[in-house]
């Protein structure tokens, strides 16, 4: 099973809720797919440039090694050399700091992975797990 875009936009409105709720810096939203595809993407108003690109590695990165990338930044810690070979192997795109969440189904398939960016990480990680939970999905950071 993947997420469909529906599921995507409603994870985005959600996080964005959580975002304006909690009074948090102005954020981006990343929406990936099973396969690693964006399925959605919002970036608010003030975000910065680079924003966009750093939520879509935070998501990346734990969909392509299939843990939340709270437990990435952990890893890095013990094992840089690991995270440094599994961030050339997605040509960089690997951001391995808390804000991208797993996304799996109520039977703990893993559908999609969502990374925000924008506020703290732990910031950015509260909104993508709100966004995910209020989508009806189960939110895995990893942690």
């Amino acid at each position: 099973m993947d997420l469909k875009l529906a599921d995507a936009k409603s994870i985005i409105e959600h996080a964005l809720a959580a975002q304006a709720k909690n009074g948090f810096k102005p954020m981006a939203v990343v929406v990936l797919g099973a396969a690693g595809t964006i399925r959605a993407s919002e970036s608010q108003d003030g975000t910065s440039l680079l924003r966009p690109k750093v939520a879509h590695g935070k998501a990346y990165g734990a969909i392509s090694i299939g843990i939340g990338s709270r437990a990435l930044f952990e890893r890095a810690k013990v094992e840089p050399f690991f995270i440094q070979a599994a961030n050339s192997l997605c040509d960089g795109a690997l951001v391995p700091v808390a804000g991208g969440v797993l996304v799996r189904d109520k039977e703990g398939n893993l559908i999609g992975a969502v990374g925000v960016t924008g506020d703290t990480s732990d910031n950015d990680e509260i909104v993508a797990v709100a966004g995910i939970e209020a989508a009806g999905f189960v939110a895995d950071t990893g942690g």
